[in-house]
């Protein structure tokens, strides 16, 4: 895996803003970063091919662990919800079953795994999307390990018979300031629309309960609902407990039982059901095994309250306001280092089909502000 750095095309915010991606820049510095770019070859996606699709199938060993025995409480599902939870995993519900596994990956040795972006993941539209387009204007005889956008278009229609037309799919998302979320749920709507499912868009504020059915801002019923909101929020919110409720009349995109898989305590159970496996890295819930490690909160997102030590010395820190939840401990991996940009590579699944990979870049801790930088594949 090489890095290589290039000039940045000049009229690169325009380009990038007609594909969709409005969030392109943070904190005055470039969040899509077309000044450099990764080069693949065709050996190394083999390689990464494989391990998607074997992290797949230990995630469905380790969930169906979890609701065998019970192990809702060390994912912080309150009790209302267990059931809903392991009904969920047993019905298998229709839904798009995407996510990213976020790995460490040097190009020699075997990637492994960080954690598994699996309920509302981002950074969507840039690896499906505008990142392909780039190489297309740039390296148009270059290939590129991508083939999201299709397979999305294409899961949308394989569960388009399960979804109610009585009225469009809703698609909801938070208010933030940054407009990530935003651009996210806009490119789902997209990629059903393409698929010939209609959506109309609200924020999960304005999502309301008439003591029978979720409804909408018009009156609408929601039959079908995605939502680039956490499971872990949306159930602690004042109408969380109508999901029960309302369990036999909406569809969620993705699941409740997305809370098994996207919960940063599946990987100590992973680590316990298949020791020393390449793909994964030392995991407990109990505490650090030696002097180097990173520790994350179970339920943490973007980098917060992640801190890296090696040989008992503070590497990195990140505030957040995780702190004082559960926490796991994992092996510390070293990213490649690349002048001081250090690549965790997204690679995304759909339905069990690896789909590509989308590449940020930081220093040893990987947030929402790390610099999305494309990739190429040439041998």
């Amino acid at each position: 895996m090489k890095r290589i750095d290039l000039t940045p095309r000049p009229d690169w915010q325009a380009r990038v803003e007609a594909q969709g991606l409005a969030w392109h820049t943070a904190s005055g510095a470039p969040y899509w970063n077309e000044a450099a770019a990764y080069v693949l070859n065709s050996d190394q996606v083999a390689v990464l091919e494989q391990a998607t699709r074997d992290l797949y199938a230990m995630f469905i060993t380790a969930g169906q662990y979890v609701v065998d025995n019970r192990l809702f409480d060390r994912f912080g599902i309150p009790d209302w919800a267990h059931d809903l939870v392991a009904a969920s995993w047993k019905a298998e519900p229709p839904c798009l079953n995407f996510g990213r596994f976020d790995l460490g990956y040097d190009g020699v040795n075997p990637p492994v795994l960080f954690e598994f972006n699996c309920d509302t993941p981002t950074s969507l539209l840039e690896a499906a999307v505008v990142q392909w387009a780039w190489k297309e204007q740039v390296f148009p005889k270059a290939d590129q390990f991508n083939s999201l956008h299709d397979k999305l278009v294409a899961k949308w229609r394989d569960i388009t018979p399960y979804i109610s037309h009585e009225v469009p799919v809703h698609f909801s998302h938070a208010h933030e300031s940054t407009g990530e979320e935003a651009v996210t749920t806009a490119y789902l709507m997209d990629t059903a629309r393409e698929a010939g499912v209609p959506g109309i868009r609200l924020l999960v504020s304005e999502i309301g309960w008439d003591g029978r059915s979720f409804r909408d801002l018009e009156g609408r019923e929601i039959r079908t609902l995605y939502k680039l909101y956490p499971w872990e929020w949306l159930v602690a919110e004042p109408f969380g407990r109508h999901v029960a409720d309302a369990a036999d009349r909406t569809l969620w995109i993705e699941p409740i039982w997305k809370m098994i898989w996207s919960s940063k305590a599946i990987l100590p159970i992973l680590w316990d059901l298949f020791p020393r496996h390449p793909n994964l890295l030392w995991a407990s819930a109990e505490g650090p095994a030696g002097d180097s490690y990173v520790s994350k909160p179970v339920l943490g997102r973007e980098g917060g309250n992640v801190t890296v030590v090696r040989q008992g010395r503070t590497l990195a820190a990140k505030d957040g306001p995780y702190g004082g939840g559960r926490m796991i401990w994992q092996g510390l991996f070293d990213l490649p280092d690349f002048g001081g940009a250090r690549p965790v590579l997204g690679s995304w699944i759909v339905d069990g089909e690896p789909a590509g990979v989308g590449i940020r870049e930081d220093g040893l801790i990987t947030s929402n502000l790390s610099r999305f930088t494309p990739h190429i594949l040439a041998d």
